[in-house]
């Protein structure tokens, strides 16, 4: 598919599953409750994403099929959360066609929301990075852990060579991935020429605990100023659900490190885990996990204690990385 960052100059094309997997603003609303604590202005939701199927077709390589979450849904969910401001984040399901992205960032206005696109680094164009900046978007993303990559040469390849390419455009790179990897190849990321995040607890898992493999390189990292990391998707990461009490020793451990560096995420509208998907066809309709994402917000507020510290991460931390005005 050719590259274009032009969403309103292209066809749009009809997706024929989209239809069982649908869903309304309404719908989305109703899986969140309020915060308990006020939430300062200017608050940053630092990982969402937007599914529309029926207008972009997902690509045919895809590892699980979404039901639709459009950017209604969405903005219906940030104002009850009372977010101010979003990054929408480029699903693995769309590969490297951004339209999606780009409909739902120019839907929602600079003011209020940013992106993390996905590229092919050996083929992306200086014209394609170059208006993707001005679309709004402000990294990349490299997603190893979807793929279930475990070779750290490889993925150092990767990661290497999309910083490369993206960081004389003010790009950050964003990696998906496993720990261990992480941890594997900590020196040679922190040398990078772009800034990294790292999505979701940068890999670790409660179950692990503070002392699993890779950990302390991961709050090394931190507490050096060589990545971000998003205390995002908190339900990948526990096996306490719904209250994800087991989250609490891994997120205080990262907010002692760095907590300059930490960026909050719902990671809304919540896709599978992957060992939801062993069950199914890549093309059967997932549905999406059901996540409170006030409660999520309301967690980091008693991980972090002071108030203060709290609005740093929701406000200016992701002010600072994401370029908010």
């Amino acid at each position: 598919m050719p590259e274009s960052v032009h969403s309103n100059a292209l066809e749009m094309r009809t997706h024929a599953a989209a239809a069982p997997g649908s869903a309304q603003p309404s719908d989305m609303s109703r899986r969140t409750s309020r915060p308990r604590t006020a939430v300062p202005p200017g608050a940053c939701d630092c990982h969402v994403h937007v599914f529309q199927p029926e207008r972009f077709s997902y690509a045919p390589d895809r590892t699980y099929t979404p039901g639709a979450a459009p950017v209604e849904g969405l903005d219906v969910v940030r104002k009850s959360l009372g977010i101010s401001r979003v990054v929408l984040v480029q699903p693995s399901v769309y590969g490297t066609d951004n339209r999606c992205l780009l409909s739902a960032l120019a839907t929602l206005g600079p003011d209020v929301a940013r992106g993390v696109a996905v590229i092919d680094p050996e083929t992306v164009s200086d014209v394609t990075l170059h208006e993707l900046y001005k679309a709004g978007v402000r990294g990349v993303r490299v997603n190893l852990e979807s793929k279930g990559e475990r070779n750290s040469g490889l993925a150092l390849s990767a990661i290497s060579a999309t910083s490369e390419r993206v960081a004389p455009f003010g790009l950050a790179v964003q990696v998906y991935a496993d720990l261990r990897l992480i941890a594997d190849i900590a020196d040679d990321i922190a040398q990078l020429r772009a800034p990294l995040i790292l999505d979701h607890f940068g890999g670790a898992k409660a179950a692990l605990g503070v002392e699993q493999y890779g950990f302390r390189a991961l709050t090394e990292l931190l507490r050096d100023n060589a990545v971000w990391v998003k205390l995002s998707g908190v339900y990948r990461a526990s096996q306490d659900k719904p209250t994800f009490s087991d989250m609490r020793p891994i997120a205080e451990a990262l907010i002692e490190a760095n907590s300059e560096r930490l960026v909050w995420a719902s990671d809304w509208p919540h896709t599978g885990g992957l060992a939801e998907r062993a069950a199914r066809q890549p093309t059967d309709i997932e549905p999406f996990q059901q996540v409170d994402d006030a409660h999520v917000l309301d967690l980091l507020g008693e991980w972090v204690g002071d108030p203060a510290r709290r609005d740093r991460i929701l406000v200016d931390n992701a002010a600072e990385l994401f370029d908010f005005a």
